[in-house]
């Protein structure tokens, strides 16, 4: 694994790790609006590690949406519905917000995307293992 994808994924590791205890821990608003911070890091380092990943493998994408549709093209992600609607959560959370919607937000994390995280760290991990 290229240094820089081993910062990236390194990196995410953490973020997952933080995000997946905030998710199961989560009881009140502020525990909540902690935890879709989480989200946003992870959902930022995520896309970055994809991006560095597939560059390595000589495929260039540039932006999230790309991103995650060469990531389910080359089995890094298993259901590209799924992050796709991460980037409509993810930019609703950062650009308009309302308290309402968050909370919606926050049932998509704990019942989505930390398992899509999740698998995208597996895949990733056994890939560069596997090479």
């Amino acid at each position: 694994m290229r240094e820089r994808v081993k910062r990236y994924f390194d990196n995410f590791e953490k973020a997952l790790t933080n995000l997946e205890s905030g998710a199961e821990q989560s009881i009140n608003d502020l525990d909540i609006d902690g935890t879709i911070k989480r989200f946003e890091l992870c959902y930022e380092l995520s896309w970055k590690l994809i991006k560095e990943y597939l560059a390595d493998v000589g495929i260039i994408c540039k932006n999230p949406r790309d991103c995650f549709k060469s990531a389910f093209s080359n089995n890094l992600i298993d259901n590209e519905v799924s992050w796709l609607k991460m980037i409509e959560d993810r930019n609703y959370l950062v650009h308009t917000y309302t308290f309402e919607e968050s909370r919606k937000i926050f049932d998509h994390i704990k019942d989505f995307y930390v398992g899509s995280f999740k698998y995208l760290y597996a895949a990733v991990q056994q890939k560069s293992t596997g090479r």
